[in-house]
Formats: structure tokens, C-alpha cells, sequence
């Protein structure tokens, strides 16, 4: 086992509690089965969110899919004009035995657009 980062992106449809929960769940959810991980394997989580999103914090979200021992932190996104709105970002630390290009970091919705040389 070593430890790996795993990163991972969406876009969500509004500034809304229940968008950026829903979008948190489905991009968490699809990087622990892309990965085949367990919240036992995950170290810690880092959220970002782009300024536009102020409604709930993503790791609230996080909590409520089995996270509640995970330690978990979010922050706000650099405000570089022109970047994709409603965006929060992922990185999260784990335990693996993944081989490098095995690992699968997972972009959904309109931030596939973000890192196409990575998002499996």
C-alpha cells in the first residue's frame, strides 16, 4: 500500500444546498468505485469551490456518505477571471495498491473540460 492523491472535478447546475450536495456525492461516489477504495482507505479530503458557490459546504456532504471519521477541509478557489463557474474541486489522499496508471482521477459534467489529459 502507498499513499496516492486522487483528484477529481464537476460542475454543478446552482448555488443551491441540495446541487452541491448531490454533485459532491455523485463525484465522491464515482472516484471510490473508479478506485475501488473504502472510506477506511481514504486519508483526508480536500475541497475547493469556485467563489459563485456559497450555499453548503461540499465536505457537509461528504459527512453524510460514510466520511464521518475522514478529516475533511474546504476552501474557496482562486477567482481567476473567465474560469468555469459553479466548479468544486477534489483532492483526496488515500491508501492504495494501485499502480500509477491505474489510478483513475474522475472529472464529471463541465469539468471534463479541465483536465482531459488525466479525467478517466
Amino acid at each position: 500500500m502507498r499513499m496516492r492523491a486522487i483528484r477529481g472535478a464537476t460542475q454543478v447546475q446552482a448555488n443551491t444546498a441540495e446541487a452541491i450536495g448531490a454533485g459532491v456525492q455523485e463525484l465522491i461516489g464515482a472516484m471510490m468505485r473508479s478506485n475501488s477504495l473504502t472510506p477506511s482507505a481514504v486519508i483526508s479530503v480536500i475541497f475547493t469551490s469556485t467563489p459563485d458557490l456559497t450555499a453548503a459546504f461540499p465536505a457537509a456532504a461528504c459527512r453524510e456518505i460514510g466520511f464521518e471519521s475522514v478529516p475533511l477541509i474546504g476552501a474557496v478557489e482562486v477567482d481567476v477571471p473567465g474560469a468555469l463557474a459553479r466548479t468544486i474541486r477534489v483532492m483526496m489522499h488515500c491508501e492504495s495498491s494501485a499502480p500509477d496508471g491505474q489510478i483513475s482521477h474522475i472529472y464529471l459534467h463541465g469539468a471534463q473540460a479541465l483536465r482531459r489529459d488525466i479525467a478517466q
